[in-house]
């Protein structure tokens, strides 16, 4: 009976010690790839490039005489970041963490650059233009903050549980938004900033009270400013043209030739595309009546020829995304690399949530790009460098860790 327990023991441990080599293995190899995300993102990608075309085609043929200008640019772009993502998820990812504070001191100083070198480009000064590419550093700066904002989280452990651990781990993130507020006059990429270090900090804290309050703060504040600027409508010319597009969010048709001109036509789109829309390719709001379709709203393009079973396709698809990045940083081997999966997740739920918004008059105008989907080469090259940390990260977990 004794012999029998023991061998029992033995095979137990002999089993646990299986499973433990195994487990190294996989670690070793990088056995888990998350298919499902790559899946989810070349869809995405795929159905951004059709969606484009189709959005774009009739201004760029009337404006450079190849209906084709900005798909090809896109293609290449995204041809691009492709490769860029692939490289990216071969290398281990925690050697980013050496070369964080270099990539968030070097965005610092593309940003600074813009004082001197930048290209204006439809009265907003955010571009470097090198042979004919453009380059928006408020992109980069994402990525910095994201892998900075990782290793201070890391560094600081339980003291991100005070007061001065949160706004020590928030410092980057909020200096980064002062610049690129300050020198391109961006507000929605320096809020943006803002609420990816925020997701990070509230998901690697424990105590939410403090969130609590300082959104209810900010919450109040925002409803004075909209409550001062309507006190003051009178004086609408006079304000900023921030203030004039609250003014046109909450009254578009009283704005409905100048300010809130773009919204309506969007709204428009929208209404006339019904449950399953006119058909691919059959728009007519993108035939010149909605400025700059291909860009922050050609979400409205798709809920006019797919209609609101396309949009809501499409908005399930951003879901299956968040959800796959979350397995990813519910699963990952060590700290860092479950922080910048949830920077990354952060970054592309509140860009999508934010251009939504926008398109469907939700929140004021405000230009934010739906990630993979609207024209841009910047975004979508380092969106996907974005995804390859994502992936990197997954080839480091375990298979067994994200079946179960």
């Amino acid at each position: 009976m004794a012999k029998a327990k023991k061998k029992k023991k033995n095979t137990a441990r002999s089993q646990a010690a299986f499973h433990t080599i195994q487990g190294g293995a996989e670690e070793q190899t990088g056995g888990f790839r998350d298919y499902s995300l790559l899946f989810i993102v070349l869809f995405l990608l795929a159905f951004g490039l059709v969606m484009l075309y189709s959005t774009s085609s009739y201004e760029a043929a009337i404006k450079y005489g190849d209906a084709a200008h900005w798909l090809k640019r896109q293609l290449g772009a995204t041809v691009l970041g492709l490769v860029g993502m692939l490289i990216v998820t071969l290398i281990p990812y925690r050697l980013w963490k050496k070369v964080a504070p270099a990539a968030y001191g070097l965005s610092v100083l593309l940003v600074l650059a813009i004082i001197r070198f930048g290209v204006e480009v439809n009265g907003a000064k955010r571009w470097f233009r090198f042979f004919g590419i453009s380059l928006q550093p408020a992109e980069v700066a994402k990525i910095g903050v994201i892998l900075v904002t990782a290793v201070l989280l890391e560094r600081l452990g339980e003291r991100i549980q005070t007061w001065k651990g949160l706004f020590l781990s928030m410092g980057p993130s909020l200096f980064m938004a002062v610049l690129i507020y300050g020198i391109t006059n961006n507000l929605s990429s320096a809020l943006i900033v803002i609420a990816i270090a925020a997701a990070m900090v509230f998901v690697a804290s424990r105590d939410y009270k403090r969130f609590l309050i300082i959104g209810g703060s900010g919450a109040a504040a925002v409803a004075g400013l909209i409550f001062y600027i309507v006190r003051n409508a009178a004086n609408a010319d006079a304000m900023e043209f921030r203030g004039r597009r609250i003014l046109a969010w909450l009254d578009p048709q009283a704005y409905a030739a100048d300010t809130a001109f773009q919204t309506l036509q969007g709204l428009y789109a929208i209404g006339s595309g019904g449950v399953f829309g006119k058909g691919l390719g059959q728009s007519m709001q993108k035939l010149g009546y909605i400025p700059e379709a291909q860009n922050d709203m050609i979400f409205s393009i798709i809920c006019e020829e797919l209609g609101m079973f396309g949009a809501i396709s499409i908005i399930l698809m951003f879901i299956l995304l968040i959800w796959r990045f979350l397995a990813i940083a519910n699963n990952a081997a060590d700290f860092f690399g479950g922080m910048v999966v949830t920077g990354v997740m952060a970054h592309i739920a509140v860009q999508a949530f934010l251009n939504i918004a926008v398109v469907t008059n939700t929140i004021p105008n405000t230009g934010v790009t739906l990630p993979f989907i609207s024209y841009g080469g910047t975004s979508i090259l380092f969106l996907l460098m974005e995804v390859g940390l994502c992936l990197s990260v997954g080839r480091g977990t375990p298979l067994r860790a994200i079946e179960s």
